[in-house]
């Protein structure tokens, strides 16, 4: 299930399903409100998406999964963003009614911690959910056009896009100053393995994902193309934390039938280069005859893309030129 596009007028409902808004300064929601009402938006917010404990960083699990069953319920919103990741999206997903959301189709749009939520209700059922800016995202003054013109392509539009590297990047913490940016040329997406691929869409926040590993909510990821990233949290350990966690999917049931991979760009803090990235698909013999880029601008540093969880992507990577379209 594809969920209609936006259009001027319609109500995007911001939730908390990870942490609160209770941490976002004044003037990054009121210049998110702002840029979201620029579309022709009205944008309101749930009912519990500024309770705060401070142990979580979020309020307790039912008042969160309420207010997310509660806007899939609400005929009057017609999408749905979250405030920003964490760590706690997992604890919901037990209550939520899926029934209730197949019968309440709507676009569901954010990214990190957000892929639990993402990936489960594509995987309950089979409504195309977006990895994509949170509210938050929408609160940065500069280097946010990128992410924008992707944002409009994929709910605002014809929802498919050629997906074209950014001509410059970000990893620098833009929520404690937002006029002195560090811009970054950006190199652009490169081949590790060449091939051509054709499939739907999994994935998302990689350590997130394999949270779901052994449960009723993990998705099918046969015949798919995976796109794949992860923070700058590990440190230094980065390459050996990504390296498991990505043995771990292979070894999911369905993998020998993956056709391809893609890789977001990695934090600063990963030091994480063209080599090592060669090295450690290299190294895994699965991996061997199916297509497989990095350095794609979606993961934890800006701009981003937004993709649809469950929808359709070709990928041609062959003699040093990436193809790379999406749908959904």
């Amino acid at each position: 299930m594809v969920p209609e596009k936006l259009k001027p007028g319609d109500e995007v409902r911001v939730v908390a399903p990870s942490r609160s808004m209770a941490i976002l300064g004044e003037d990054c929601i009121q210049i998110a409100i702002e840029r979201l009402e620029s579309l022709g938006l009205k944008v309101t917010f749930a009912e519990h998406v500024k309770d705060f404990d401070p142990d979580y960083m979020a309020t307790n699990f039912k008042d969160r999964a309420d207010d997310l069953n509660e806007a899939f319920r609400d005929s009057n919103v017609k999408a749905i963003l979250t405030v920003i990741g964490g760590f706690n999206s997992n604890q919901i997903i037990k209550y939520l009614d899926y029934e209730m959301i197949k019968n309440n189709p709507k676009i569901l749009c954010g990214f990190s911690d957000i892929t639990i939520l993402l990936d489960t209700i594509y995987a309950k059922t089979g409504l195309v959910t977006y990895y994509g800016p949170h509210f938050s995202s929408f609160g940065m003054k500069k280097g946010f056009d990128y992410t924008f013109e992707y944002f409009k392509k994929m709910l605002l539009g014809e929802g498919e896009a050629e997906v074209v590297s950014s001509e410059n990047w970000s990893d620098d913490a833009w929520f404690l100053d937002q006029e002195n940016r560090e811009m970054i040329e950006n190199k652009g997406m490169f081949i590790i393995n060449e091939g051509e691929a054709e499939g739907k869409i999994v994935g998302g926040n990689l350590c997130t994902l394999n949270l779901l590993q052994g449960t009723e909510f993990m998705p099918d990821i046969r015949d798919s193309i995976l796109f794949l990233e992860d923070d700058e949290m590990a440190g230094k350990l980065f390459l050996v934390e990504f390296d498991r966690d990505l043995v771990s999917l292979i070894q999911q049931p369905g993998f020998e039938t993956v056709r391809g991979i893609v890789i977001g760009r990695c934090q600063k803090g990963s030091e994480m280069t063209r080599e090592k990235w060669v090295k450690l698909i290299k190294t895994k013999p699965e991996l061997e005859k199916i297509p497989v880029i990095a350095d794609c601008d979606f993961g934890h540093t800006t701009p981003i893309i937004t993709f649809p969880i469950g929808g359709h992507a070709t990928l041609k990577a062959k003699d040093g030129k990436i193809e790379l379209n999406i749908k959904g």
